[in-house]
């Protein structure tokens, strides 16, 4: 009987660098599962984009203000689990935030000053997650108002990676990772028997960890403004926004969230980033089976009250 190893498939979907690995004995046999999986985040991609004039999601922004769109059940569930995921984090986490446009922020090298408050403020009046008005009956999606849109980024990847691993378990797959940029899900051990385990990434230092974790079982995702940010007048802007403001989000540099899915594990990590740490921990410290660390601006690590860090 040949060893177990482990057998991985790195590529680009939506919009984000995935890395899909299987422990198997047979190379072919885990290809095949991988290549499932990558099949079932294009599917997923396909349905939640905002880059295919067909998408359902495109469908529906086109339709704000004017009439409801129908929907698959799919997409019908993610709508309503982020409006619960809203309602949890106090319009924190909000999938209108696509009304935001472009010209308010662009977070690259162009960016010299800050909108002012008022323009900002403007821009986020329809960010509103109540006025997206759900018909359970008739599987239908209503933008109440005129110029609202909805995107998945917040969440749509940790969906993805959750569905592709339920894709390789129901195919045998006892054993893997799925990987989407750092938003991660992991289940089974490694090929020496022990449980798989990541580093928590020093927010100062790229490419350096600051603590290490064993995550099998679990779902991990961390949002930080360590990776995409502007400068202006030497100060550091996240590219987080807080949706009832429109402006970037300062205090925090990075969230990390451990919980049992790699949808609600991605959801929740911008949520306590704009929340801050006091009101993001409190919330966190209420929810079963979900922790956080947190790194303030100040290099201070916070976390929630089940974790122990040991460095």
């Amino acid at each position: 009987m040949k060893p177990k190893q482990v057998f991985k498939i790195g590529t680009k979907l939506m919009g984000n660098h995935f890395e899909i690995s299987v422990v198997a004995d047979d190379e072919d046999w885990a290809n095949t599962r991988i290549n499932a999986a990558i099949n079932e985040i294009k599917r997923i991609e396909k349905l939640l984009t905002t880059f295919d004039d067909n998408s359902e999601t495109n469908l529906i922004n086109r339709n704000a203000g004017i009439e409801a769109v129908e929907v698959c059940d799919e997409t019908f569930q993610l709508i309503e689990r982020s409006i619960r995921i809203s309602n949890i984090t106090q319009g924190a986490f909000d999938i209108t935030y696509g009304s935001i446009d472009k010209s308010l922020w662009n977070f690259d090298t162009t960016m010299k000053t800050l909108p002012d408050k008022e323009t900002a403020k403007e821009m986020v009046r329809l960010i509103n997650y109540r006025n997206i008005i759900l018909d359970r009956e008739n599987k239908t999606v209503f933008l109440k108002e005129k110029g609202m849109r909805i995107g998945f980024g917040g969440i749509g990847k940790g969906y993805a990676a959750e569905m592709a691993k339920q894709v390789m378990q129901q195919m045998g797959v006892e054993s893997g990772i799925v990987n989407a940029s750092g938003d991660l899900t992991a289940w089974g051990l490694q090929p020496n028997g022990e449980e798989w385990t990541i580093g928590i990434a020093n927010p100062n230092i790229k490419d350096q960890v600051f603590s290490f974790m064993k995550i099998t079982g679990l779902a991990v995702a961390t949002s930080g403004n360590y990776e995409k940010f502007i400068l202006i007048d030497g100060k550091k802007y996240s590219h987080t926004i807080n949706p009832k403001t429109g402006l970037p989000v300062t205090g925090i540099k990075s969230v990390t969230i451990i919980t049992k899915n790699a949808e609600i594990a991605d959801a929740m990590a911008t949520p306590v980033t704009i929340m801050g740490v006091q009101a993001g921990l409190d919330m966190i410290n209420q929810i079963k089976d979900i922790e956080a660390i947190i790194i303030d601006d100040d290099n201070k690590m916070f976390t929630s009250k089940n974790i122990r860090i040991t460095k």
